[in-house]
């Protein structure tokens, strides 16, 4: 990441948005074996398909991501701290995938692409928005008709009251519901773009 493509986080945002030193904790060597994204993505996620992980955190949808659009696809890893870009940037080399993850760094406000996309994942980090609404109204521009929105939250962080107002805003935004997946420690949907 260069120095112009750095932001700074307000710190309000900081209480909310999970810090890199942190990520480790659930993003380790066992995160594959809860979620395995040959298993949650793969009935969605073909080769040669342009996929966004949004909020991606250390990366773990996105290098599983990339080995599912295969050499002809992309995923756009979009994340609001460059820190958290830096460590799918060494997971994607280290796994010889970085010529298929193109790393983008959101505003704080706004997701900031303007990409054609097959699927989007936003997998344990809608509960960290300021504005869920703007959020999804963005990711329904971005996606393509037939496109598939993978929503996931953690149970933890989001009641299952919350998941259900954040699940009638998608379809606010134009979403249908397709499929509720049964996720390890999460609560899941996947919506799609008609």
């Amino acid at each position: 990441m260069n120095s112009q493509q750095n932001i700074e986080i307000k710190a309000s945002d900081k209480n909310r948005v999970c810090p890199p030193q942190n990520v480790s904790h659930f993003d380790n060597f066992l995160r594959p074996l809860v979620h395995n994204p040959r298993m949650i993505f793969g009935p969605y996620v073909k080769p040669g398909m342009k996929v966004l992980d949004v909020g991606c955190g250390k990366g773990f949808a996105s290098i599983g991501l990339a080995r599912l659009v295969g050499e002809e696809g992309l995923v756009i890893s979009a994340d609001l701290q460059p820190e958290m870009l830096g460590m799918v940037e060494e997971r994607a080399i280290s796994e010889g995938l970085s010529d298929r993850i193109k790393l983008h760094q959101c505003k704080a406000d706004s997701i900031g692409l303007d990409e054609d996309l097959d699927f989007v994942v936003a997998f344990w980090m809608y509960h960290e928005l300021p504005d869920g609404k703007s959020f999804l109204d963005e990711l329904f521009s971005l996606l393509n008709p037939g496109g598939h929105l993978f929503l996931a939250e953690p149970k933890i962080h989001t009641s299952k009251g919350e998941f259900e107002e954040a699940v009638k805003e998608t379809q606010k935004a134009g979403f249908v519901i397709s499929k509720k997946p049964r996720i390890f420690f999460s609560r899941a949907v996947v919506l799609r773009k008609e």
